[in-house]
């Protein structure tokens, strides 16, 4: 399998380094086995960076009603708020320099924990925290796509995770070193298929806000057009929608194929549709037939291939 300069951050935990307070790691199989072979890997340990020791007490997220903070847990008078949070815009600043297309982080972390992490108040806890690192992160990257290491374990979220660093990265190489609305067009003409299976409206949104082009300086648009890609595809392509887009594709195929073909297509995009094949089986027919009836337009769309097959993403959807 080729190894693409992608670059994904990772929680250093996850990536297998022994960086966590009892002085274990968090390893994730498909990261270090699968997205490894095809991503090049940052990894970061947060707590390491700002000086904590390893082994090392253990860390909480505390509120008092005005302000979150980060504390050991057995001595809260210890308190790493301030240094995590200038470490963390630091960081996040560094790795805005180097088109990172994704990040994993560690779930539940005080700091790594992209949602429910535990906040402690009156000693009470509520799963309804953001760790103080990834919250940085976040902020200072809205677009970047960020998934926690235990939900690329579902294959629908793990698909979706790919797919969105994919997309970061080729949206990155089309727009070269100036990016111009002209090569935003270009691009967009290749993702409207993969937009109308992730999120209609957003399909619909955008094609509005490309037809304006002309209106923003390309700066802007630039700016407002990756933002807006990339929260359509944080939206997960249903298997009603995926339908859609297959009968979309369909009709391309409406004055090439001859009856049998429309009928062995109707009836892999009908099984799909209901649950007995996955998205794979519809798509291996339509890429035959692209083959053998070629059309300009689809064969620019990214949605039939957005990832090399070899990950093996959409046997399991």
């Amino acid at each position: 399998m080729q190894r693409l300069e992608i670059r994904v951050g990772v929680s250093a935990c996850v990536v297998g380094e022994n960086v966590r307070f009892d002085s274990g790691h968090k390893q994730s199989n498909f990261v270090t086995k699968e997205l490894a072979k095809v991503f090049s890997l940052v990894p970061v340990c947060p707590e390491v960076g700002i000086g904590m020791p390893v082994p090392r007490p253990t860390i909480r997220l505390i509120s008092n009603e005005e302000r979150i903070s980060l504390v050991e847990t057995k001595n809260p008078s210890k308190d790493y708020t301030e240094k995590m949070l200038h470490y963390s815009r630091n960081k996040a600043n560094e790795l805005l320099q180097q088109d990172l297309c994704g990040y994993i982080v560690c779930a539940k972390s005080p700091t790594c924990g992209m949602e429910r992490v535990k906040i402690y108040a009156h000693s009470q806890a509520t799963k309804s925290g953001v760790g103080l690192y990834t919250q940085e992160l976040q902020k200072a990257m809205p677009w970047l796509p960020v998934e926690e290491d235990g939900r690329l374990n579902d294959p629908v979220l793990k698909e979706n995770f790919v797919t969105r660093v994919y997309c970061l990265k080729d949206f990155y190489d089309s727009m070269g070193d100036v990016p111009t609305c002209g090569k935003i067009v270009a691009f967009h003409s290749r993702y409207k298929l993969t937009l109308m299976a992730h999120h209609p409206e957003s399909y619909k949104k955008m094609g509005k806000l490309v037809a304006k082009v002309k209106q923003y300086d390309p700066k802007e648009f630039y700016q407002q057009y990756r933002l807006a890609l990339m929260e359509a595809l944080s939206h997960k392509a249903t298997r009603k929608n995926n339908t859609n887009t297959l009968m979309h594709i369909q009709g391309y195929f409406k004055r090439a194929l001859d009856r049998v073909e429309k009928q062995e297509l109707s009836k892999l995009i009908e099984n799909y549709r209901i649950g007995i094949l996955p998205l794979l089986a519809p798509l291996t027919l339509i890429n035959h037939y692209l083959k053998k009836y070629p059309d300009s337009y689809l064969a620019q769309q990214q949605y039939l291939e957005p990832y090399p097959e070899e990950l093996r993403l959409r046997y399991g959807l």
